[in-house]
C-alpha cells in the first residue's frame, strides 16, 4: 500500500530492504552471467543497519554474494575498493571501519593482498600491468621510525616482498607530497592505508567524475563515489555526473573483458 512505501529523504527499514534486494538482485544476476555489469548507487549504511542488513555497505555485501556463489567464505574472497576519477586511482586498504580499526587493518599481509588484488585487476581491466606507488600509514611515512615504526616494520616489508616477484611498485611515501599533479604523473595506481587518506585528494580533484571500482569480483562493478544526499532527494538538484561516469566505466571495462 502507498503508506508502506519510502518517504524521499527519510532513513526507514523498509527503504534499506529494498536497496539490499536490488543489490543482491543485480549482483546474482550478474554472477549468473545473465547482465554484464552491474552499477549500484549509493547506500544509506543507517538504513541497511535498520533493516536488518549485516553488511555496513556495497563492497562488504558484494563480496558476501560473491564468496557464497563460489562455495567459498568471505575470507577467502578478499575484495578492495579502487577509487577512480580522470586524474587519480586509488586502492584502499581497509574501507567502512573506524580509524582505530583501520590502522589496526594495516598489517604486512593485509598491506601484501591488497597490492596483488590491485595488480591482477589492473591487468585484467587493462591488459597490462600498474605502476602502483604506496602511502605511509604515518605523517612523513613515519621519517625513518621517528614518527611511528608501522612504515618501517609492516608497510616497507610488504612492498620490498612484492618487488622480488618483479612486481611494479614504491613506498611508503609520505601521503602529503604524493597527489599533486607531477608526482600523480609517475604511477597509475595509489596504494592508501585509509578511507580518507584515499578519498580526500580524489574529491578535490574532481568531486564529481569519481567512480567507485570493486576489485577482486568475479563481476564488473562500479558506483558513484558520493553518498545519498538525502537533504535533496527528490528535488530534481541532484547532480548525476558521476553516476554517469560509473555507467562509462562499467560499459567500459565490460567491453574490454
Amino acid at each position: 500500500t502507498t503508506d508502506q512505501l519510502p518517504v524521499w529523504g527519510q532513513i526507514s527499514a523498509t527503504a534499506g530492504k529494498l536497496a539490499a534486494d536490488c543489490v543482491v538482485w543485480a549482483a546474482n544476476a550478474a554472477l549468473r552471467g545473465e547482465v554484464s555489469a552491474v552499477v549500484t548507487a549509493p547506500l544509506h549504511k543507517e538504513a541497511l543497519f535498520a533493516a536488518g542488513v549485516p553488511f555496513p555497505g556495497h563492497t562488504e555485501m558484494l563480496q558476501a554474494l560473491a564468496a557464497a556463489h563460489q562455495g567459498v567464505s568471505v575470507a577467502d574472497w578478499p575484495v578492495r575498493m579502487m577509487l577512480r576519477s580522470p586524474g587519480l586511482s586509488t586502492v584502499l586498504v581497509s574501507i567502512h571501519v573506524s580509524l582505530r580499526q583501520a590502522i589496526e587493518a594495516v598489517t604486512t599481509a593485509n598491506v601484501l593482498q591488497t597490492l596483488r588484488i590491485t595488480h591482477a585487476a589492473w591487468l585484467q581491466l587493462h591488459g597490462r600491468a600498474p605502476r602502483m606507488v604506496v602511502a605511509g600509514l604515518n605523517p612523513h611515512a613515519g621519517e625513518d621510525g621517528t614518527l611511528g615504526m608501522e612504515d618501517v616494520e609492516i608497510v616497507a616489508p610488504a612492498v620490498e616482498i612484492l618487488r622480488r616477484e618483479g612486481i611494479a611498485a614504491r613506498g611508503p611515501l609520505p601521503a602529503d607530497t604524493m597527489f599533486h599533479a607531477a608526482a600523480r604523473k609517475t604511477y597509475d595506481c595509489a596504494l592508501c592505508m585509509y578511507h580518507d587518506q584515499a578519498l580526500i585528494p580524489l574529491k578535490t580533484l574532481d568531486m564529481h567524475h569519481g567512480v567507485n571500482t570493486t576489485l577482486g569480483l568475479p563481476v564488473i562493478r562500479t558506483s558513484p563515489d558520493h553518498g545519498t544526499a538525502f537533504n535533496i532527494a527528490g528535488t530534481g538538484r541532484a547532480d548525476a555526473t558521476s553516476l554517469i561516469a560509473a555507467i562509462d566505466l562499467a560499459a567500459e571495462l565490460a567491453a574490454r573483458r
